[in-house]
């Protein structure tokens, strides 16, 4: 009776072969997969929190400190003194709590930062996109003034153009930064748009009828966009590092203006004096916040470059 059973029934249908859990989580987009490693990824997480508390700094100072925007009460006769329990970072030269000098110190820089780092992908992308996508003539003249600024010295063009403007602001050092950092990211648009624009879902998109507005925006766009996601943020920290650098060098922004560049020039002669607080609290603040944003920008570069993984 088993046998007959058996022999009608026939052999048991193997089960269809599923897909490992792994390979389901490697199977969606870029943006998808790249999301995924950087929430793995404990360097990100560290940095991108550093990089908030910094931020909170510049835009809600009062979470950290009770100093008003001029850095609270400040006594001449206290200038230059120690870390204490009242001043755990000692006093600036001017008698200040150097604590919330340097939480106060953040917003300047982040502000001049962030604007500029705006600033120049917009252009950037714009004209990448332009000549990139069209090539030709616009190609052309696109790339030829992108040589002639890449041809300038940062700092020294810096350096140049802030001295013959006459007044140092937080717009007119932005103004500069911008004029001298676009031409990378034109760079870097254009090369990724013309590695795009002729793959197959474009071409079937140009098939179909879709304008070159359609195409540019739908496709070439959010598939070239990556690398200059990762400058930009690259370009936080060195914008943050630029700034310190200029207003160091006495072309920056001026008292009173307060920046981590005034505090660091303040400080440098009287460090070597008995005052090494008066250097290396704003240091240890500019060189911190440039570092996470440098290693926020190095975990999204891996993260959206495929063949890192």
């Amino acid at each position: 009776m088993t046998e007959s059973l058996n022999t009608e029934v026939g052999p048991t249908a193997a089960p269809a072969p599923t897909e490992p859990a792994g390979d389901r989580e490697r199977s969606g987009s870029l943006w998808a997969d790249a999301r995924r490693e950087l929430f793995r990824s404990p360097v990100f997480l560290l940095s991108t929190l550093l990089v908030l508390v910094v931020m909170s700094w510049a835009a809600v100072p009062s979470l950290w400190t009770d100093a008003g925007s001029d850095g609270g009460r400040c006594e001449l006769i206290e200038n230059n003194q120690g870390p204490s329990s009242e001043h755990i970072f000692g006093t600036t030269v001017q008698g200040c709590d150097m604590y919330a000098h340097v939480i106060l110190c953040a917003r300047p820089s982040i502000i001049i930062a962030v604007f500029v780092t705006l600033a120049t992908t917009l252009i950037g992308v714009a004209l990448g996109i332009l000549a990139g996508f069209y090539g030709g003539w616009l190609d052309s003249i696109v790339s030829r003034i992108t040589d002639v600024f890449l041809g300038l010295p940062f700092i020294l063009g810096a350096l140049v153009f802030l001295s013959l403007l006459g007044s140092q602001s937080i717009w007119t050092v932005s103004l500069v930064l911008i004029a001298l950092s676009w031409p990378p990211i034109t760079r870097i648009m254009r090369g990724s748009v013309i590695a795009v624009k002729g793959l197959d879902y474009v071409e079937a998109a140009r098939a179909l009828g879709a304008s070159n507005a359609s195409i540019v925006f739908r496709h070439i766009l959010p598939n070239s966009i990556a690398p200059v996601i990762v400058l930009a943020t690259l370009y936080l920290g060195g914008f943050v590092s630029a700034e310190a650098t200029l207003t160091f060098l006495g072309v920056g922004l001026q008292i009173p203006e307060i920046s981590w560049g005034i505090t660091i020039a303040q400080g440098q002669s009287l460090a070597v004096a008995g005052y090494p607080h008066l250097l290396v609290f704003p240091c240890a603040a500019l060189i911190l916040t440039v570092l996470a944003f440098i290693l926020m920008g190095d975990a999204m570069r891996d993260a959206l470059d495929p063949r890192g993984r």
